[in-house]
């Protein structure tokens, strides 16, 4: 018996019993091969025919054909071309009774498997057909795997190339044909890295030239490279959806796997390259990734924190972020055993979750690993994850709810803050109410103080107290915080205060601090003794809160404002109310002063205009008695008891009587008593006011050009009726009636028939006229006449004791004089040509003493002045007092002595030469006074019309034009009656 291939194999033998017949080897002669069906064989299946033999073969049962040389219907050859043409691995055993050479080489060339003479022992024939048997199926195992090989090689979904392990190209498939655009005549022999698909990208050469190296070593690598697929398309597409097709759409990705080889001893013979498209499946497995990334980011960055648990309550899933809400990692969750550790039980109705599925927003608190509390929002869900049967959904509110929290406790601060109507009142509420709207315990508020340029505490609460103690004011300024933050206008936060030198206690325990601006008004401090509690939402409120109180501190102030402006309208209207009334009572005293012919009328019309219509309640005139020591009432305006109360009080002017007529007197300024109840007791004359209801008292000095005709005083039955405004008009008023007063003695002195003439004598250096004198050591002296105009005055004195030049050269020097010229030189002396006297033309400039006195009434009739002593001569109309003349030439000089007074009558003739130079114009009189005083009236003349001209600055003609006009209004009035040539008063032509 034979063991190996045969013994598992089904075996067909082709015999002729005919042509090989069994024989009996005892003779020594050939017999026929006896095949038995225990040779080894597991089934021996004989026939006789060549058909027989293929039908056999073709059930593809047979394992070994062993056949003789002939048969039936054929020879052996025969049926093995058949059985060839039909499977070329089936093993074909050739063994004839008489074989030779030739039919072996005939058998060998028809592809039999095994040739071996049907005589040799059954050893024999049993190798040889186990050898064919082994060989049949090494050929089949080949077959199947060459069969495929070429499946797999010519994949329509593959690239596939076959290398020389040199990776060179031995051959390529269609599909890796089309990649490239080549044929397989252009590829083969060729270095693979020259042809491939990725070929001009060096990174992916030198990633194949690796791979490849790998491979040849007999190991198998695997890589994803990209590609980008060629445009041309095989008739199959549609052309149209080519054309709009990007470089984007034809980018692919391939898997790449280069694997060895092998023959039968183990050496790497070939590397094969397959390229398959992955593109979908690498684009999925992309967005598998980024999904899972996402996944994961999600999960390990959002702020829900994610649990599921099964119906025991213990945990299945953690999500990874956990440690947000909870500051435990996954790990100690897990040890917690049940969701009711860490949320608590009875979060939710298991029957009500059961029947809805899912239940949202369950409001439940946790605490975390730190102890502190959180307000959680849960959403708890049925589910089938893996063991896993509820999920939770927690996420964290504790911060919206603390938000939602404090801005319902800073709407309630604003709603407060709406009816504050003090800052006080405001500072106080906002301090009290910031440790609900802002959960932290310290708080103050610093006001600005423009004045001192401080920033002074204005309210503070207990927390601030407790952890920092009293605020200080602090200097506005950058070395500082709070006058840093209070320049700049921006909020400042501290992690922690120790780091910055906010305060000035360096001990404070406050930690966490912030400054917040309030404008104008001052800075907003609050903190907390834990470090870093400001986050971007307590930042948010902190600024909210602070904004709230400036917009508060910022109504108040306009209220305020409104309220100071109101009440400034209203004083400013009352003002305006008694300054029309004022203004209306000025009217009527100004009617009044225009209508009055004497003084008296004057000062009974202002008193009267005073007290109408219960503007005043007494208003009176008083000047001094004739020795000046008394106030005597020249006028009254009131009723009765105004006079009882002057007769109560002490009008003296040589005591210490204050009552304010009297003071207005002797200081000669107004005097205001705006509340008569002020020192009551302290002056005798308040105590009677106020019995006769006068609580305020105005005194009016009536001046005019420095001379006082007397004092108005007024009184009132309420306090502060004179105002800045009042005392302002009555001022003014006081002058008006002293110009009126001196306008009608002006006018009465023109009227009167008589007057006091006055005589004084000056010793004062100041006065021109002495000067003049002490200078050119002369005499001066003129007769009154003096012609005024808009520069001051001009006047013709004559000069005795020295010439006339050195008048005009002394007078060069004097800023009182404008001009001076010599009109007359003096006559000339027999022996010499030294010449004194004359007459002298001066321009004096304002003020000059004669035009004061004549606003006053008063005449200057003539005036000589020598180097120590000036006599002044004026009349004085009967009906101004002469005392005060008298005061008003002495208020004009220094040293003045009243030496005379004597009553002077005016004649016609006087008023026959005061009508004639009214006639004159003030230039033709000054034309004559120069003509005459010039000597051009005298025979022969002293000086022509020309000179005279030429001294006035103006031509001839219009000198001769003057001098004609003054003649003729001369003789007019000489020849009409209308006046009378004067001669020289009485006592004017005597000597000094």
């Amino acid at each position: 018996m034979v063991s190996g291939p045969i013994a598992d194999a089904h075996l067909l033998v082709a015999k002729s019993d005919t042509a090989e017949t069994d024989r009996d080897s005892s003779d020594g002669s050939t017999e026929p091969a006896r095949w038995r069906t225990d040779d080894g064989a597991d089934t021996v299946t004989t026939v006789e025919t060549i058909d027989d033999a293929l039908e056999r073969v073709t059930d593809g049962l047979i394992d070994c054909v062993v056949t003789g040389r002939t048969l039936v219907d054929g020879s052996g050859l025969e049926l093995l071309e058949a059985i060839r043409e039909r499977d070329a691995t089936l093993p074909v055993v050739l063994a004839p009774v008489d074989g030779d050479e030739s039919l072996a080489s005939e058998a060998i060339t028809a592809g039999v498997t095994e040739y071996v003479a049907a005589d040799r022992s059954p050893e024999e024939r049993g190798r040889a057909i186990e050898r064919a048997i082994e060989t049949g199926r090494r050929r089949r195992r080949r077959r199947s795997r060459a069969r495929g090989f070429t499946a797999v090689f010519e994949d329509s979904e593959t690239q596939s190339w076959l290398l020389e392990p040199d990776a060179r190209v031995r051959r390529a498939n269609e599909v890796a044909l089309e990649a490239i655009d080549a044929t397989g005549t252009d590829v083969v022999g060729r270095p693979f890295l020259d042809v491939s698909p990725w070929h001009e990208s060096d990174d992916e050469r030198a990633t194949l030239r690796k791979a490849l190296e790998t491979a040849a070593n007999g190991s198998v690598v695997r890589r994803e490279l990209p590609w980008t697929a060629s445009g041309e398309t095989d008739g199959s597409e549609d052309v149209s959806a080519e054309i709009g097709r990007t470089d984007s759409d034809r980018s692919r990705t391939l898997s790449v796997t280069i694997r060895p080889v092998r023959d039968e001893t183990g050496t790497v013979t070939s590397v094969l390259v397959r390229a398959e498209d992955v593109t979908e499946r690498a684009g999925l497995e992309q967005e598998l990734r980024e999904s899972e990334e996402l996944h994961r980011v999600t999960l390990n960055n959002m702020t829900d924190t994610v649990l599921v648990t099964d119906d025991d309550g213990e945990f299945t899933y953690v999500c990874p972020n956990v440690h947000f809400i909870f500051g435990y990692d996954d790990d100690e969750i897990h040890e917690m055993g049940t969701i009711d550790e860490l949320l608590g039980a009875e979060l939710f109705d298991r029957e009500e979750l059961a029947e809805g599925g899912v239940l949202t927003n369950i409001e439940c608190t946790a605490t975390d690993e730190a102890g502190r509390e959180h307000t959680l929002l849960v959403n708890v869900r049925e589910v089938s994850i893996q063991d896993g049967k509820t999920l939770y959904s927690c996420r964290d509110v504790t911060e919206r709810k603390r938000r939602d929290e404090a801005l319902t406790a800073l709407h309630r601060t604003t709603r407060r803050l709406l009816y504050a109507e003090t800052d006080r009142e405001i500072v106080d509420l906002v301090v009290g109410d910031a440790t609900d709207v802002l959960a932290l315990e310290a708080s103050g508020i610093y006001r600005f103080d423009p004045e001192n340029n401080v920033l002074q505490p204005a309210a503070h609460s207990s927390g601030m107290a407790e952890l920092h103690g009293p605020l200080s004011a602090e200097r506005v300024g950058d070395e500082n915080v709070l006058g840093a933050v209070f320049l700049e206008g921006e909020s400042r936060f501290f992690e922690d205060i120790t780091d910055a030198a906010a305060f000035s206690n360096p001990t404070t325990d406050v930690r966490s601090a912030a400054f917040v601006p309030l404008g104008d008004h001052g800075v907003f401090v609050v903190g907390s003794s834990s470090p870093d509690e400001f986050d971007d939402a307590s930042r948010e409120l902190t600024d909210l809160l602070a904004a709230t109180t400036e917009a508060a501190l910022d109504r108040v102030e306009r209220e305020r404002t409104l309220r100071e402006r109101d009440r400034e309208l209203k004083r400013r209207n009352r003002q305006l109310t008694r300054l029309n009334r004022i203004n209306e009572l000025i009217r009527e005293i100004d009617a009044a002063l225009v209508q009055a012919e004497t003084r008296e009328e004057i000062e009974q019309a202002v008193c009267d205009r005073l007290t109408a219509a219960d503007r005043f309640s007494v208003a009176w005139i008083g000047a001094s008695d004739d020795g000046g020591d008394h106030l005597e009432v020249r006028a009254y305006g009131g009723p009765r008891r105004g006079r009882e109360y002057l007769d109560s009080v002490s009008l003296s002017l040589s005591g210490d009587a204050t009552e304010p007529a009297v003071r207005t007197a002797t200081h000669r300024e107004v005097t205001v008593v705006s509340n008569v109840v002020d020192g009551l007791r302290d002056e005798r004359w308040r105590g009677e006011a106020l019995a006769a209801e006068y609580q305020s008292v105005l005194g009016v000095p009536l001046s005019y050009d420095e001379f006082t005709y007397g004092v108005l005083t007024v009184y009132a039955d309420r306090p502060d009726a004179f105002d800045d405004v009042t005392r302002s008009v009555f001022d003014e008023l006081g002058e008006t009636i002293a110009s009126a007063i001196a306008a009608v003695e002006r006018k009465s002195a023109l009227l009167s028939d008589s007057s006091n003439r006055l005589e004084f004598a000056v010793r004062d250096e100041s006065s021109v006229f002495t000067r003049l004198a002490e200078r050119a050591d002369c005499t001066l002296w003129f007769d009154g006449g003096v012609r005024q105009h808009d520069d001051g005055a001009t006047v013709f004195a004559s000069v005795e004791g020295a010439s006339a030049t050195d008048v005009v050269a002394a007078a060069a020097d004097l800023v009182a004089v404008e001009d001076a010229q010599v009109v007359d030189g003096g006559p000339s002396p027999a022996d010499d040509d030294d010449r004194t006297g004359g007459t002298v033309r001066l321009v004096l400039s304002r003020p000059f003493f004669a035009l004061r006195l004549a606003d006053h009434g008063i005449v200057l009739r003539r005036l000589v002045a020598t180097p120590s002593l000036a006599r002044i001569v004026v009349d004085v109309p009967s009906s101004v007092d002469a005392r005060e003349s008298a005061d008003i030439v002495s208020s004009e000089f220094e040293d003045v002595d009243l030496r005379s007074k004597q009553t002077v009558d005016r004649t016609m003739r006087a008023d026959g030469r005061a009508d004639l130079l009214d006639t004159l114009t003030d230039r033709q009189l000054e034309v004559v006074q120069l003509a005459y005083y010039g000597g051009y009236f005298e025979s022969p003349r002293a000086r022509s019309g020309e000179d005279v001209a030429e001294t006035l600055e103006i031509s001839p003609a219009a000198f001769y034009q003057h001098v004609r006009t003054a003649q003729r209004k001369l003789f007019e009035a000489l020849f009409d009656g209308t006046a009378h040539v004067l001669d020289d008063e009485v006592g004017l032509n005597s000597e000094p």
